[in-house]
C-alpha cells in the first residue's frame, strides 16, 4: 500500500494511494497515520478494509500532501553512511554508525516551502531513504531480524546549515532541527512492497542541475544494520522515522556548488517511492 496524507497543515486526512492511481480517503476506517495506528496494527487492519469499504475518492491535484507520518515521538538519523559523502565531508569513514536525532517538529510535507533559517548562509540539502518503525524495537538480536520491525519507506530530505552543525560548538543538533528542515513524503510504501531497500536509486537536483545520484546497496551500513544498532541504544517506537544518511552531491565540501538561497527550487526522487519538490524562502 501507499499511505498519503492530504490537506492543510495540522488537519491532514489519512488517505491510500491505489494501484490505479485513484485516491481514497481513509478517515472512517482510522484516525491517522500516528503511533497508535501503527502499535495497533493499524497497517494490517488497513490493508483487509480499504477493498471492502467504499471509500470516498479525493481529488488530490488542488490539495497539499503532507508527511506520510503523524506525530512520530522521534526521528533518528545516520550522518557519513555513504564512503563518497564521507570523503567529500572531509572526513574519515566511521567503524560505527554516526547517530544523531531530529525534533519531529522539523517534519512537513514533499512539497512544503524550505525555510532558511535567520543568519544562515549554509543552508544545504540531503536525499535519503526514511524508514518508518511498525513496531517496538529494543536490543533487537542480530541485522537479519531487523527488517520484520519496518511499518515503510520513504523518501526524505535531511536539510541541514552547516556552518550552525559544524561551526558552532560542535553539536550537530544546531544545524538539524531548524523549522522545515526534514521533507518527508509523498507517501509510505509498506514494506510488503519492497523486496530489498539496498536497491533504491537516489536522486536529488537544485535549480534543474542533478546534485546526487547513487544507490542504496552502496551504504556503509545498511538498513537492516542500522534499525539493529539503533535499538542496542534506544527503544524505537511504533511510528518513529530513521533517516539512514546521505549518498555524495551536497554542497558541503565543494566551493563551485553554492548552498541554497531563496528562490532556488530542490526535486527529489526515489525509484518506487516517488517525488518531492520544494521551493525556498527566508525565514
Amino acid at each position: 500500500m501507499r499511505l498519503l496524507r492530504v490537506g492543510e497543515y495540522g488537519k491532514e486526512r489519512p488517505a491510500v494511494l491505489m494501484t490505479d492511481g485513484r485516491v481514497l480517503d481513509c478517515s472512517e476506517l482510522c484516525r491517522d497515520y500516528d503511533p497508535e495506528f501503527f502499535r495497533t496494527n493499524g497497517l494490517a487492519t488497513l490493508e483487509a478494509r480499504v477493498g471492502e469499504s467504499n471509500l470516498p475518492e479525493i481529488d488530490v491535484s488542488s490539495l497539499r500532501i503532507g508527511a506520510p507520518v503523524a506525530s512520530p515521538q522521534k526521528i533518528v538519523c545516520v550522518g557519513m553512511n555513504y564512503i563518497l559523502h564521507v570523503r567529500e565531508s572531509g572526513s574519515k569513514i566511521p567503524d560505527e554508525p554516526v547517530l544523531f536525532m531530529k525534533s519531529p517538529g522539523t517534519l512537513v510535507g514533499p512539497n512544503d516551502t524550505v525555510l532558511i533559517p535567520r543568519k544562515s548562509t549554509k543552508t544545504d540539502w540531503e536525499v535519503e531513504l526514511a524508514v518508518v518503525v511498525g513496531r517496538q524495537a529494543r536490543y533487537i538480536t542480530s541485522p537479519s531480524d531487523a527488517l520484520s520491525y519496518v511499518a515503510g519507506y520513504a523518501i526524505s530530505n535531511d536539510v541541514s546549515e552547516r556552518e550552525f552543525q559544524l561551526e558552532r560548538g560542535g553539536q550537530w543538533d544546531k544545524g538539524k532541527n531548524c523549522e522545515t528542515f526534514n521533507p518527508l513524503g509523498p507517501w509510505l510504501v509498506t514494506a510488503d512492497e519492497i523486496t530489498d531497500p539496498q536497491d533504491f536509486d537516489l536522486q536529488l537536483s537544485v535549480n534543474g542541475v542533478l546534485r546526487q545520484s547513487d544507490s542504496t546497496a552502496n551504504m556503509i551500513f545498511s538498513v537492516a544494520h542500522v534499525i539493529w544498532y539503533i535499538s542496542q541504544f534506544m527503544v524505537l517506537e511504533p511510528g518513529d522515522i530513521i533517516n539512514t544518511g546521505t549518498p555524495a552531491g551536497v554542497s558541503l565540501g565543494h566551493d563551485d556548488v553554492a548552498y541554497l538561497k531563496s528562490g532556488d527550487v530542490m526535486e527529489l526522487e526515489v525509484r518506487g517511492l516517488g517525488r518531492q519538490r520544494q521551493s525556498v524562502d527566508h525565514a
